[in-house]
């Protein structure tokens, strides 16, 4: 299983996943991000793109590293590992 941490930022949009542990499958991002859209319908829609790529205002981490393939997703997670996901800060 893979924990997940998602952002308080998001939650506001996904609250079936609010104060819950999230363990999923999944041995890669984009296999982990698909497991969570299980759980709460329209999450992976609102991380990647009609492409599967990442948005641009979403940002994933493995454990203390971004994942480098934003197109794919491929970035491998062991088990026990942890997915994290945050909104992008941007502005000027």
């Amino acid at each position: 299983m893979v924990q997940v941490v998602i952002a308080n930022q998001l939650l506001r949009f996904f609250p079936k996943l609010k104060d819950r542990s999230i363990s999923v499958e999944g041995t890669t991002a984009a296999e982990v991000i698909h497991a969570v859209d299980a759980l709460a319908p329209g999450f992976a829609d609102y991380v990647v793109d009609e492409r599967g790529a990442l948005r641009r205002h979403v940002s994933v981490f493995i454990g203390d590293e971004l994942i480098i393939d934003r197109q794919r997703l491929s970035d491998p997670i062991e088990p026990g590992g942890t997915l994290s996901v945050f909104q992008a800060l941007s502005g000027g």
